[in-house]
């Protein structure tokens, strides 16, 4: 056989390994179909014994079309394993008591209204409703004897609830068309909830003997994160609240507290103009209380949260992880100290501080993301633990050692994956960005691979070493992936996260270039096959990047816009947009310079898909259209793909599946090179 001919066979023999057969062993390569294999684990909780770990378990269903949330436990030793839910209706939240006796969660089936809370006796029998509040139970906690719940609820406008009523009572045929919708409010609409009323978060103390519900809290506040007090006296909290009652226009978190009943009067711990955040929690002495301390109202889109401890009685509060330079959070007590989850450079970890402050500890090693702690009175945790090759699946931290506890994810032991790997380059102005590779399983040195580079979304998110579906499945296809945490991720301290302040579009597209650059002399990559995407403001980043350079055969934008001005007023950024840009009428240059890729999209070559839900009101719908029209008009090859009734995020399970296949077809058509015959025959 000639030289050419062998070397084309072993070329088409590398392809076709590449893109479906298994390897020696009778592994596979990821398929998109594997999506309803995948069961996200999530919210352990280790019983007040330390015997038994609750969490949930939620999955697609290929006959339903919907993704369906159970309750499982798992014994601490890992020998047992129990389901304890099995219908259709999601449930979520589980909480022990703190006797021992009851399991509680929180589900809207058998047709609740919202969700509500439920109680599994652990002596056995079928789990019991004992909450029915309008609007349903956003969070709750249990009081130290077990007796009573502090419930937040989810208010909704009087008027609207009054109107929903009555056309639910009137009879066929009448009086059955919706009233208009008014709104007043400075922030009037958010993803998910919709146009933004009256509605309000308020507190209420629930008896669980007699199912007796009573307010707590009222007015024109929020309130979140309820904790109890050891001696179950007390309830602390997290309240928002504004200027003149006014929580949307110049908004501020705080914590407060107030004794456990009705009547009384809730007293201000913490008076910063930062936007507190949860969990609050109290120590076992009861005499602190511990949360997270935010950052100022125009910094909101740039939050590197500190752990802090205020005096239950009132006094200054104290920050405990200013050092370190990072984002903290899942905070709990542990013994004289709190431990909680930090977000590292790529990764995220365990770790321990003293009450009084000093030292912070970290409690578990590796290139891993480590989260939810629930500790038990030996001071080991039940985590959450993934990697790049592991789905999350709930562990032991003991010692410094991770256990696993679970395997919901074992049929990726017959899966062929990627390797996921660290990846540094320079920017053009000096910038040090740290990145993730992904190299497909049938890797082969010197072989030039097509390249995607695919963007987060935030901007204060983080690419890290946790199982990512759709880059196996890129992987899986024959790309090499590219993931940069470009000036604006998280994991990298303050200053890192807050460089792209008020200059969108700018340094992020100058990093994300100068990774591509690197990979490419790095020899990962075919120069003449790269291609670009991602979601949300990895979406807007995408437009941004392909209106500043020509070299990506392809792009994919999903939710994302770059008509900046257009936003204003059409998605739920208006406090940011106020406090970071300024209007658009006092700021009009700063507003046109960051809206760059639609008025300079003359300079777009690339053929881009762009993709949206029809009710995303966190970058609208608009933003899609808007570029998909320019293009359009332009004649570069686009097509723009809507889903119906879907939000922000894609939740509807055969959506989700047709998004990764429109993703590998779009990439497909332009960056694989078609099959050749060589020459000579056979």
């Amino acid at each position: 056989m000639p030289y050419t001919i062998k070397r084309a066979v072993l070329v088409l023999a590398l392809l076709t390994l590449g893109t479906g057969a298994a390897d020696a062993q009778g592994r596979r390569p990821l398929a998109v179909d594997d999506v309803f294999n995948v069961r996200d684990v999530r919210d352990p909780q280790r019983s007040p014994d330390g015997e038994w770990v609750a969490y949930t378990v939620t999955e697609a269903v290929r006959e339903t079309d919907k993704s369906n949330t159970d309750v499982w436990m798992v014994k601490w030793d890992g020998s047992e394993q129990v389901r304890l839910t099995f219908t259709p209706d999601s449930e979520s939240r589980p909480r022990w008591s703190p006797d021992g006796k009851y399991l509680a969660f929180t589900s809207s089936r058998q047709g609740s209204k919202g969700g509500q809370v439920w109680l599994l006796n652990r002596a056995g029998g079928e789990a019991v409703r004992v909450t029915e509040v309008k609007g349903g139970v956003a969070d709750y906690a249990w009081s130290p004897d077990s007796r009573r719940l502090v419930l937040a609820v989810n208010d909704p406008d009087p008027a609207v609830a009054a109107e929903d009523e009555a056309r639910e009572k009137a009879p066929e045929g009448a009086g059955k068309t919706p009233k208009p919708i008014v709104v007043d409010r400075y922030r009037f609409k958010a993803d998910r909830e919709g146009f933004l009323r009256g509605e309000r978060t308020h507190l209420y103390l629930f008896d669980v003997e007699t199912r007796k519900a009573e307010a707590l809290t009222s007015g024109p506040f929020e309130e979140s994160s309820p904790a109890w007090s050891p001696d179950g006296t007390q309830i602390a909290f997290l309240r928002r609240h504004g200027a003149n009652g006014d929580i949307d226009r110049m908004p501020n978190v705080d914590v407060f507290s107030m004794d456990a009943r009705p009547g009384a009067a809730p007293r201000r711990l913490t008076t910063t103009t930062a936007l507190e955040r949860g969990p609050v929690s109290w120590s076992p002495d009861g005499r602190t209380i511990a949360y997270l301390v935010g950052d100022e109202v125009k910094n909101s889109a740039y939050v590197q949260a500190r752990l802090a401890v205020v005096p239950a009685s009132g006094g200054e509060p104290r920050t405990l992880t200013d050092a370190l330079d990072r984002p903290v959070g899942d905070a709990t007590w542990s013994g004289d100290g709190l431990a909680f989850v930090v977000v590292d450079d790529r990764a995220r970890y365990v770790a321990k501080v003293s009450a009084a402050g000093g030292r912070v500890e970290r409690l578990v090693d590796g290139r891993r993301v480590v989260t939810s702690p629930s500790g038990g009175s030996d001071g080991a945790f039940a985590v959450l633990a993934a990697t790049a090759t592991e789905l999350p699946e709930v562990h032991a931290l003991e010692n410094g050692r991770l256990r696993r506890l679970t395997r919901h994810n074992a049929w990726l032991q017959d899966v062929l994956l990627g390797t996921t790997e660290d990846f540094t380059s320079t920017s053009a102005d000096g910038t040090e960005v740290h990145s993730l590779i992904v190299k497909p399983p049938t890797w082969s040195a010197g072989r030039g691979y097509p390249l995607l580079l695919r963007i987060h979304g935030g901007p204060n998110g983080q690419d890290e070493h946790a199982f990512h579906f759709e880059r196996e499945l890129f992987a899986a296809s024959g790309y090499v992936v590219l993931a940069v945490n470009y000036r604006g991720s998280n994991g990298r301290g303050s200053d890192y996260q807050k460089a792209i302040y008020a200059d969108w579009g700018n340094k992020e597209v100058v990093d994300l270039l100068g990774a591509v650059d690197a990979a490419v002399k790095a020899g990962l990559a075919d120069p003449d096959r790269l291609g670009i995407g991602g979601w949300s403001y990895g979406g807007i980043l995408t437009n941004a990047a392909i209106a500043t350079d020509t070299r990506f055969k392809a792009a994919i934008s999903g939710a994302g816009s770059s008509n900046q001005i257009s936003m204003y007023g059409t998605d739920q950024y208006i406090t940011q947009y106020d406090t970071e840009l300024g209007p658009p009428w006092k700021s009009t240059d700063l507003w046109v310079k960051i809206s760059y890729p639609f008025f300079k999209a003359d300079r777009i070559r690339t053929p881009t898909l762009f993709l949206c839900g029809e009710k995303d009101f966190n970058v609208p719908l608009l933003g899609s259209e808007q570029m998909y029209q320019a293009l359009q008009s332009l004649g570069v090859d686009t097509e723009l793909v809507i889903y119906p009734n879907q939000f922000h995020g894609i939740t509807i399970p055969s959506y989700k599946k047709d998004r990764l296949e429109r993703y590998l077809a779009w990439y497909d058509k332009y960056l694989k090179a078609p099959a050749t015959t060589p020459s000579g025959g056979p």
